[in-house]
């Protein structure tokens, strides 16, 4: 993976996990952040963003808190790399290991 990616992932993991959190409840947190990707992935406008993430979301709004810091990140990668890569699964990794 990238070292931007990388990078980008620690700084947006670290300012949306608490650590208070059990390790279930983390877990089910860190799982929610890759809807900005599903949302990229259907052409979304990026500014529209929040509001479409939050219309579909099954989950408490505590985690919509990192839906502003996850947007511009994915939306600055090129379509093919938001294709290509992951992006669940490396948050989903960066965000457990805080």
């Amino acid at each position: 993976m990238n070292k931007t990616i990388f990078a980008a992932l620690a700084a947006i993991s670290m300012a949306v996990s608490g650590p208070a959190l059990a390790a279930s409840k983390k877990e089910t947190s860190c799982m929610h952040q890759a809807a900005v990707q599903q949302a990229r992935l259907d052409r979304v406008k990026e500014r529209q963003v929040p509001a479409a993430v939050k219309a579909k979301a099954t989950w408490p709004e505590s985690f919509n808190t990192a839906i502003p810091l996850v947007t511009p990140w994915v939306y600055e990668m090129k379509m093919r790399d938001v294709k290509k890569n992951d992006l669940a699964a490396a948050w989903k990794e960066m965000c457990l290991a805080q």
